[in-house]
């Protein structure tokens, strides 16, 4: 009884496989800093366990490869994934404030209420109207310069969040509000690689006064950072009070808070300052992406936008209460996500307590990564997973099949509560370009194609993993696409 009762507390002590690293140190020099998603999928087949464990200087690491072991703890057990790791660097630079990182506890409740009732399907329409917009205007846009669609696909991004949150019209990339935004993200990005600093390593190191180093480095950040989130707002309200305002998150707000107090102002301005960043980054990685996949599998394009000839016709561009019709042009976004997921790894959950799990201890404090590339890549629930295929998402009669959950998008309480914006936006990008252009392979002197590789930028934490730069051809389908195109435009900047 004695020598069981040992046996089964040594297997509770079990923790699962994984590299078992060096005395103090552990696995600092086993996690991988480029492509870990990739990394972590070897992981799994040199220790033979879709779920793998290991530490680095006292931070414990669980990779989750597999689905079903993701639903059971982030989704069944939300209760105890639903926190996020603290990182010093994050808390220096001012990053604590996007809803995203902030750890799970009643200031993030009180933020994910508010965004719960306003991104939720239903409530997501009131965006329709600024998203066709911007739409179109890009189409306009690639329709001038075609060489130019990955600056296209950048401003298409940026311009969304700024005129669903603000009623804010981006003009260039050198709009002020822009520069900031985009140089604050840029510099703190770079303190989140691995090894970028040791403050996360010894946040004791955070005590030191911002006048040298990382420190004074962090500190120009989070200037960055509150001016992110100030500004826009100071714009809103001026132009309440001047009678130019656009609808959008931040104005319908304080047109029923005339009176708001501190604490509902800084949510305002931290909601609405997390969706442009997190909406903007995600949204420049999946319509590079969609570029990439039409020029690489143009029997996909041509067999969407056959069936946009068809339920649609000639004589207008696709609307939002065309997407039920078009399931090819459905299963499209899916594979998107699907196969190029913006976040591979997502962002990490956090053990509030220890936990068992298949036999395994995961212990207080751990952060626990989705492998969302694993998943989505697992060649036994997807056949020939590198291949771009969005007919995997449609039953033998075209029609949509069951499989309709974008992991691209979180898991459990953590889940992107702007889906529905985010999910509108990709559909309508898809549904308007096929609509109107024939994308494929740009041709060398001698009318060859020209190949596209296959890189991508390291994703990290808040960074999405983006394709790199690359050609393809792009042309108006018709004499009346372009004349659609052109209408459209008239239309969007007659508003």
């Amino acid at each position: 009884m004695l020598c069981r009762s040992w046996r089964e507390g040594k297997r509770r002590r079990t923790y699962p496989p994984g590299p078992k690293g060096w005395p103090f140190i552990g696995s600092t020099f086993d996690f991988p800093t480029k492509k870990p998603w990739i990394e972590y999928c070897k992981w799994g087949k040199i220790y033979q366990s879709d779920i793998l464990y290991s530490s680095a200087l006292g931070n414990q690491i669980l990779i989750l490869n597999n689905r079903d072991d993701a639903d059971e703890l982030l989704e069944k057990r939300s209760h105890n994934y639903s926190g996020r790791p603290r990182i010093p660097i994050v808390d220096l630079m001012g990053w604590d404030s996007n809803i995203g990182l902030m750890d799970y506890d009643e200031k993030w409740k009180y933020h994910r209420k508010i965004c719960q009732q306003t991104f939720h399907r239903k409530a997501a329409t009131f965006y329709h109207p600024i998203q066709t917009r911007k739409v179109h205007e890009f189409l306009g846009n690639l329709l001038i310069r075609p060489d130019k669609f990955q600056e296209h696909c950048k401003m298409l991004a940026i311009s969304i969040p700024m005129a669903t949150m603000y009623g804010y019209d981006v003009k260039s990339f050198e709009d002020p509000f822009i520069e900031v935004a985009e140089k604050g993200q840029r510099l703190g990005n770079s303190l989140l690689v691995p090894g970028a600093t040791l403050l996360n390593i010894f946040p004791i190191l955070c005590r030191i006064p911002p006048i040298m180093g990382t420190q004074k480095f962090a500190a120009e950040i989070r200037k960055m950072t509150e001016q992110t989130q100030k500004l826009p707002m100071e714009y809103c309200r001026k132009a309440l009070a001047e009678g130019t305002a656009r609808p959008s998150f931040v104005t319908s707000f304080l047109e029923r808070y005339t009176s708001e107090t501190d604490e509902e102002a800084m949510t305002i301005e931290r909601i609405a300052a997390t969706v442009y960043s997190a909406g903007a980054d995600t949204a420049i990685s999946a319509t590079k992406s969609f570029f990439y996949a039409m020029a690489t599998f143009p029997e996909f394009q041509k067999k969407a936008q056959v069936e946009i000839d068809r339920i649609i016709g000639p004589e207008r561009l696709p609307e939002y209460n065309d997407r039920e019709s078009l399931p090819y042009v459905e299963a499209m976004y899916r594979e998107l996500f699907r196969w190029r997921p913006p976040g591979p790894l997502g962002v990490p959950h956090f053990s509030a307590n220890d936990d068992m799990y298949k036999g395994y201890v995961i212990p207080k404090g751990t952060a626990v990564f989705a492998n969302i590339w694993a998943m989505a890549h697992d060649e036994k629930v997807y056949r020939e997973p590198g291949k771009f295929n969005p007919e995997r998402f449609l039953d033998a009669d075209g029609k949509l099949n069951s499989d309709d959950r974008v992991l691209a998008y979180g898991f459990g309480r953590r889940v992107c509560v702007g889906q529905h914006v985010a999910s509108a936006t990709m559909w309508l990008f898809i549904a308007a370009l096929l609509a109107t252009f024939d994308i494929a392979k740009a041709k060398d002197e001698l009318g060859n194609d020209i190949e596209i590789d296959d890189g991508y930028s390291d994703g990290m934490i808040r960074s999405a993993a983006q394709k790199t730069p690359f050609k393809c051809a792009i042309t108006p389908r018709s004499p009346r696409a372009l004349q659609l195109i052109e209408e459209a435009l008239m239309k969007a900047q007659s508003k």
